[in-house]
């Protein structure tokens, strides 16, 4: 039973790849969360994955993600538009969304992150 729901819970990052092979970190990093069953809502393990996204190489291009038009309410009652705002005012590169292709390798890095 409990492999069964292991992966139910690791097709979060599939699913949002297959709606398209570049995403931005911020849905990128949610997805990732649902996956492990974390709060997603924690701006500090935000700019630590994308830290370790940029330390591990990954060619990533800044994306000027619009707060208004970012979802507002996404999962658990948590608001998104919220989370974007509160890491606008905080200036350092991992604050910030990209864009990233969710290659295999890609993937598998990302799974690899530990909060």
């Amino acid at each position: 039973m409990r492999r069964y729901l292991y992966r139910n819970l690791s097709l979060a990052l599939d699913l949002l790849r297959s709606k398209a092979l570049f995403q931005n970190t911020i849905d990128v990093w949610i997805m990732f969360c649902e996956e492990r069953g974390i709060d997603w809502y924690d701006i500090n393990s935000y700019r630590s994955f994308v830290s370790y996204l940029i330390s591990n190489g990954f060619k990533m291009q800044k994306f000027p993600l619009c707060i208004k038009e970012s979802a507002g309410v996404y999962e658990r009652g948590k608001d998104k538009a919220k989370f974007l705002e509160d890491l606008s005012h905080i200036s350092s590169d991992e604050a910030g969304a990209f864009t990233i292709k969710l290659a295999d390798n890609t993937m598998s890095t990302i799974r690899k992150f530990r909060t």
